[in-house]
């Protein structure tokens, strides 16, 4: 596990296989079983199937973005705080300019780092969340995520 070996770039995206491995599949398989289904024995009963079927699907696709939703808002003011207290002066007004994805892909970076990649940032060189990531030459674990 990740906790374990370290977090990296190539390491931090986190994977649930219970989730993302085995419940997709399942919801898959149960969307292509009802449509075959409706195919072959055209009626309400099927197309109703096929109709939960799609909102199982649906629910686990909305389910997943809520939850990175909040997470991604919650992380955007943990950065925010952090960024009050470890940039210099100079750097302080690129707060308000970073987006939220520059936000997000900080949190990755040690305390000492984040001056320069908030330069980079400033200057256009990076801009978006993966370009920040990418730069980021120490890497700060985050395991709490969603």
């Amino acid at each position: 596990m990740a906790e374990k070996e370290g977090q990296t770039y190539q390491s931090h995206r986190r994977l649930v296989w219970g989730f993302h491995g085995v419940t997709f599949l399942l919801i898959v398989v149960f969307v292509g079983w009802s449509a075959v289904r409706l195919f072959q024995a055209p009626g309400v009963a099927t197309g109703i199937q096929l109709g939960f079927a799609v909102g199982v699907q649906l629910l686990f696709f909305y389910t997943r973005q809520f939850a990175i939703t909040v997470q991604d808002r919650v992380i955007r003011l943990e950065e925010r705080l952090r960024l009050a207290r470890i940039l210099p002066a100079d750097l302080q007004p690129q707060v308000d300019r970073l987006t939220p994805g520059q936000l997000i892909g900080l949190r990755f970076a040690v305390d000492a780092e984040v001056p320069e990649l908030v330069r980079r940032v400033a200057a256009g060189e990076l801009s978006g969340r993966e370009d920040v990531k990418r730069a980021i030459k120490t890497w700060r674990p985050d395991y709490l995520r969603a």
